[in-house]
Parts: structure tokens; C-alpha cells; sequence
């Protein structure tokens, strides 16, 4: 199957996915959007009501500075791929159970197998955790790290700064500053050979290390 195809498969079963009990009293199912070739896939956590009511990721307040900081970053929705942890909206926005990132899961890997993106953008601690068990964002943020062949790249949620607004200018330059050099380190290492076209499941025990900046951040 092609890109598009395994793509537009994933986006057929989440809208009718029963896997938990998320889709009771939603709209719609949000597999994801973007470019299916994207070099920079952004995953966040879960649908919010303006994403239920559209069946799209990141299209309410939160979307709306996520799109500043993508031209921030130099990149444009057209050009990335977003997707979530949790393909239906978790009741009155609560955070996601671990059971129901775990019956979403499939869903991810095969977009992220499909896409095979060089960077990924973590969104927000749940995200972050897929990647970086046990790390905590506060001290990780606008870090990256190779994780099974591709440049991971752990980010604060944009709706964190529409609620804490301190934060709203550390994910401006967090932005701006790590994911050009993500892309540029990712760029080099896959001119080397040295990135996998492999899928990046949870890190394993040898992989549990603080992330490290990468030297040209």
C-alpha cells in the first residue's frame, strides 16, 4: 500500500473505532492531517471540542498558536503532518488514561511507519512520554534525541502557554531555535547513512537516558 493509502486506512477506522469508550458522546473521530511525506510530524495529546466538532487536529485556540509557531519555526501546516496520542476527545478535556493511549497506539505507529518522518515534534507530556519514559518536560523541553533512527524532539504543549502565559515565549523560542537544527541534524545523519527507516517504538531500557541537546543547539 502507499503512503496515502495506509493513511486514509488509519483515518477510516479511527472514525468508527470503538476500541474504548472515548468515541461515547463525541463527533468525530481525529486521526491526523498533513503532508503524508512530511520530513517533521508534530504529535499531541488528544482532540479538544473545536476538534471534535471538525474531525481535525490543532484547529482551536491551541491550533491557532501552534501555526505561529510553525512559521516560527519556518515550517507551514502544508508541509508537516500532526496527529494525536488519542484519537477521540477525552470528556471535558481530561487528560488521556494510559488504557486508552494504549488501544490508540496501532493507530500511531502505522502513521508514523507510513510518514516516516526524520523529526518528530512531541506535544505536551503524554506525547513526550511515548519516547522519554519517565522524563519530565520541564527539564527536557527543546531537547532532541536519536531515537530508533529519527530525531525525537521533545516540545511544551502549545495550550500549556494559553494557560500558563510564562510559558508562551520558551515554546517561541524553543521553536525557533531546536526544530531548524533538528531538521539540519537530521538532514546531516540521514546524508550519513546513520538514520533508520525503522519504526521508534517506546525507548528500551538502554535508550531511558536523559536526552542530550544535540551539539549544534
Amino acid at each position: 500500500m502507499t503512503t496515502e493509502e495506509v493513511l486514509a486506512q488509519v483515518a477510516a477506522e479511527v472514525r468508527v473505532c470503538t476500541k474504548c469508550d472515548l468515541y461515547k458522546g463525541t463527533l468525530h473521530g481525529v486521526p491526523g492531517e498533513g503532508d503524508p511525506h512530511a520530513a517533521v510530524m508534530f504529535i499531541g495529546e488528544a482532540p479538544g471540542q473545536r476538534e471534535d466538532a471538525l474531525g481535525r487536529p490543532f484547529v482551536g485556540p491551541a491550533g491557532q498558536f501552534l501555526n505561529e509557531l510553525l512559521a516560527a519555526a519556518g515550517l507551514d501546516r502544508s508541509t508537516v503532518y500532526i496527529a494525536n496520542v488519542v484519537k477521540h476527545r477525552p470528556p471535558a478535556n481530561r487528560d488521556p488514561l494510559p488504557e486508552e493511549i494504549t488501544a490508540c497506539a496501532g493507530y500511531l505507529d502505522r502513521q508514523i511507519t507510513a510518514i516516516n518522518p526524520k523529526v518528530i515534534v512531541t506535544l505536551g507530556r503524554y506525547s513526550m512520554a511515548r519516547f522519554f519514559p519517565d522524563a519530565k518536560i520541564s527539564r527536557i523541553h527543546g531537547q532532541a534525541k536519536v531515537i530508533k533512527g529519527r530525531v525525537v524532539l521533545a516540545m511544551y504543549h502549545p495550550a500549556a502557554a494559553l494557560h500558563q502565559l510564562t510559558l508562551k515565549q520558551t515554546l517561541i523560542d524553543d521553536f525557533t531555535r531546536a526544530i531548524p537544527a533538528a531538521v539540519a541534524e537530521a538532514d546531516r545523519l540521514a546524508a550519513a547513512g546513520k538514520l533508520a527507516s525503522q519504526q521508534p517504538e517506546a525507548a528500551s531500557d538502554d535508550e531511558q537516558s536523559p536526552p542530550q541537546q544535540m551539539s549544534l543547539f
